[in-house]
């Protein structure tokens, strides 16, 4: 654990996102060998043990990443998950059954490492039934990035997730093909349930995932809240004084400040103005319109937000393209071209309308 102690939410939030997407990789590797791994391949140069022990190598790394995956994801505030929701399925409060999928993943790749490591004790066919588990796991790992991934929609990741589904479904589809032991029946049956997966992934992934409201209809929290679709609000820049330099270099630094929300005929209208110390000296102001909820927070539908600080020219002016709870990310430019993304962590007391919390940028990621 002494190993992340000195990184912070930002850190967690691109490490968990990171080895989530490494681990469906390595997964997907994994598998693949060892669906392929029975079959004689005419290269003299990649005899069956040598595929044996790539398998073996690679699923171990599999833990391993899954392992950073789980403690990044626990450490980073930006979801109310627990170290027992990621080893003990659907028991989370943050959509259960997709984190649940995810557990029961994991569940099964720990049994097969435990089982390996035993082998000589629960013979042969004991080991090679949970084996054969272990290849379930896929599927379900891939339905658990597909529901609780917060890069479900981002192309690279749909990409990514896309070729891992063809390279298991092109294995499979050699293995059962040139499979000779296997009846015809059996042949048949498997190359059409090898045709079927893909195409329900694919369904479920448009019909669900990539549709608006996803995140309510996955299960998460209410008192979250959360933006699939923002409407930009226009920005009027404001001239400043020339100070010393532009938006080009990365910062940590807290906020604190007041809030005033103004109830509008068609929802509410939420300010934010802060004052930036630490790292960084300004002010930080957000507008968040949206519809009020139950619990006191906010169903955003667009927002604005505009940083000025000391020693820069130019005035800082985006919207927030992501918001879970008290933490956003918002995208921004000034008039130069200079970008960057901001991340904050809001501590809101609604008893006496003051806000605090902790803002850092980071330049060329917005925009």
């Amino acid at each position: 654990m002494t190993i992340f102690g000195t990184l912070g939410p930002s850190a967690y939030w691109y490490l968990a996102r990171g080895t989530g997407a490494v681990s469906l990789i390595l997964l997907t590797a994994s598998v693949v060998f060892g669906i392929l791994g029975p079959l004689r391949f005419a290269a003299p140069r990649w005899p069956r043990f040598a595929i044996d022990a790539l398998h073996r190598d690679v699923s171990l790394l599999v833990l391993v990443v899954l392992a950073v995956h789980i403690v990044t994801s626990v450490l980073d505030s930006f979801a109310p998950i627990k170290l027992t929701d990621a080893i003990i399925p659907f028991v989370s409060t943050y959509r259960p059954l997709w984190m649940g999928l995810g557990a029961l993943a994991f569940d099964v790749l720990l049994a097969l490492v435990i089982t390996s490591l035993l082998r000589r004790h629960i013979g042969y066919r004991g080991w090679r039934a949970i084996h054969w588990l272990a290849y379930a796991s896929w599927p379900v790992a891939v339905l658990h990035g597909l529901g609780t991934g917060t890069d479900t929609k981002v192309w690279w990741m749909l990409i990514l997730t896309v070729l891992c589904v063809a390279a298991v479904a092109a294995a499979c589809w050699i293995r059962f093909a040139r499979d000779e032991q296997q009846t015809p029946g059996v042949r048949s049956a498997a190359l059409l349930m090898t045709a079927a997966t893909p195409l329900g992934l694919a369904i479920f992934t448009l019909a669900g995932p990539l549709q608006h409201g996803w995140a309510a209809r996955a299960g998460t929290p209410a008192s979250l809240l959360a933006s699939k679709h923002v409407t930009t609000v226009p920005v009027v820049q404001r001239k400043v004084s020339p100070a010393s330099g532009g938006w080009n270099n990365p910062f940590s630094a807290r906020l604190n400040g007041s809030v005033n929300q103004t109830n509008e005929p068609a929802g509410a209208v939420v300010d934010l103005t802060m004052q930036v110390t630490g790292g960084l000296r300004g002010r930080l102001r957000m507008r968040l319109a949206g519809t009020p909820l139950d619990n006191g927070g906010l169903s955003m539908t667009g927002s604005q937000v505009d940083l000025l600080a000391e020693g820069h020219s130019t005035v800082l002016a985006g919207s927030i393209t992501a918001l879970e709870g008290t933490q956003f990310v918002a995208n921004m430019s000034d008039s130069s071209g200079s970008k960057m993304q901001l991340r904050g962590n809001l501590n809101i007391d609604s008893s006496n309308n003051t806000v605090s919390g902790s803002l850092s940028g980071s330049p060329g990621a917005g925009g």
